[in-house]
């Protein structure tokens, strides 16, 4: 429930905060309200911080801008924002200071009371927000009090000393807080899939693949892994699990038992049924799905399988998927112009995702490119190339998709975008329309990061779905 009783004395305690990001003022204030002695450490020293910072002291804590290498002295604890690389001198000072290091999720974790709310956590490269607010769908049509939190926007920290009572908590975790979360214990939870992505902050994809496991650790009645993707099964094998914990699998195909899965269009449960041998249980049908592309449909198997793990009932999967919408830049349908139709997936920010996207679809005019953040595209590009019609490139990483294109689909034609001004985008999408024909999909999933042209995939995403409007305006 509410997370009100603190199991540890923080009176005096000297506590170091790294980063003013938006973990790190939420931390600093709680463990000052704690009676801790807090110092925020950040690296910048911009007007952005240096207004954080005047916010911060003005309520009693001390921040050390454009220092973020030196352990203060006097320090018995580090608690870190998920964006700092774990190489950073600053924990290199801590380990040979003996001071541990602690994550905003990990604090969470243990700022919890006796009677709080267990967690169902879930963690992949892609689908981890869609799963969890499915998740929490499911969870408030069974009529339990339940949030969407973690690395979906709304602070833990916020949720575990905030007044409010739930009955259990829909988490969603990043590599990058995991790694950071050596004491978390979840109810169940999910490892969605696993692809190479952050190997900068991890330093290898064995790393990644590791921090991504620790979501199973201690885990009490199921580690929810993904049936096609053998590597997140590998993770549970792994794990040390609480006696009785479950390997519960999620499938496109006819399910095994302990497994769940679709048959005849229909979702179906042969892991929480009285016999698993010879029983399914019906749990939605595709058509409740939205949007119902593959990559969603398992996002919302694991969903079921997290919330059927908690006991909850057939009916609730059903409700739940209904009333669940999609966030805004995930598959968005825009419009449709002259028979085409343009699809919004700006939030498809590396490869795994835009693979997902472009596997949805069957005659694409693909926009894509930005901030490729040391990824490549050989394997995405030929397993696209049958679906490619044509291909718009933007953004400042565009030449590595482009050589990918000459090597595995040449027969592609391929505009590439030579601007980075806030036309660039208009141009791309009447490029992409005069390469489109009735029955085509115009699909904007860049497979990158959008932050060379734009603030977010949002602004993107936003910027695309008025160049769309702009072009059915003048058809």
């Amino acid at each position: 429930m509410g997370g009100h009783q603190v199991t540890t004395d923080w009176q005096g305690r000297h506590v170091t905060v790294a980063g003013l990001g938006v973990s790190g003022i939420p931390a600093a204030r709680v463990l000052s309200g704690l009676g801790a002695r807090v110092t925020v450490v950040n690296d910048g020293d911009d007007e952005r911080s240096r207004t954080q910072a005047a916010e911060l002291e003005a309520a009693g804590i001390t921040v050390r801008l454009g220092d973020g290498a030196t352990l203060p002295e006097g320090t018995d604890l580090v608690v870190t924002t998920p964006g700092w690389k774990p190489d950073k001198p600053l924990f290199a000072a801590a380990a040979a200071a003996g001071v541990e290091v602690w994550g905003d999720v990990e604090l969470a974790w243990r700022l919890r009371g006796e009677d709080a709310a267990p967690w169902l956590a879930v963690t992949g490269t892609n689908g981890k927000t869609t799963t969890v607010r499915m998740l929490a769908s499911i969870l408030e049509a069974a009529g339990l009090r339940t949030a969407a939190v973690g690395n979906i926007g709304v602070s833990l920290l916020d949720v575990v000393t905030g007044e409010q009572e739930y009955d259990v908590l829909a988490v969603e975790l990043s590599s990058y807080q995991l790694h950071w979360a050596p004491s978390l214990r979840a109810h169940s939870a999910a490892v969605l899939n696993l692809a190479p992505d952050h190997l900068d902050w991890h330093g290898s994809m064995e790393a990644y693949a590791a921090d991504k496991g620790r979501v199973y650790e201690g885990n009490q009645v199921a580690c929810v892994y993904n049936v096609a993707d053998k590597a997140t099964e590998d993770l549970v094998r792994d794990a040390d699990v609480e006696e009785g914990c479950r390997a519960i699998g999620f499938t496109l195909n006819a399910p095994a038992p302990s497994q769940l899965g679709v048959v005849d269009g229909i979702l179906v449960d042969r892991a929480f049924v009285p016999d698993r041998q010879k029983q399914a249980q019906e749990l939605a049908e595709i058509a409740d799905v939205r949007p119902p592309a593959p990559h969603n449909i398992a996002n919302a198997l694991a969903a079921a399988a997290l919330a059927r793990a908690y006991g909850v009932p057939a009916s609730a999967v059903r409700e739940g998927l209904r009333a669940f919408r999609p966030d805004a830049h995930r598959m968005e349908h825009v419009a449709d112009v002259d028979g085409v139709a343009y699809i919004d997936d700006s939030k498809a920010t590396n490869t795994h995702a835009a693979q997902a996207s472009l596997g949805s679809y069957e005659s694409i005019v693909w926009i894509a490119g930005g901030l490729a953040k040391g990824a490549t595209f050989d394997e995405l590009v030929a397993g696209a190339a049958a679906r490619l019609k044509g291909v718009v490139l933007i953004g400042a990483d565009r030449a590595l998709i482009s050589e990918a294109l000459a090597r595995h689909a040449p027969q592609v034609p391929v505009v590439d975008l030579d601007r980075t001004d806030t036309g660039a985008m208009s141009e791309a999408v009447r490029q992409a329309a005069r390469l489109a024909g009735p029955g085509d999909t115009v699909l904007m999933a860049p497979a990158c990061a959008s932050m060379d042209m734009f603030t977010n995939y949002n602004k993107r995403g936003d910027a695309f779905a008025a160049a769309v409007r702009e072009l059915g305006a003048s058809a």
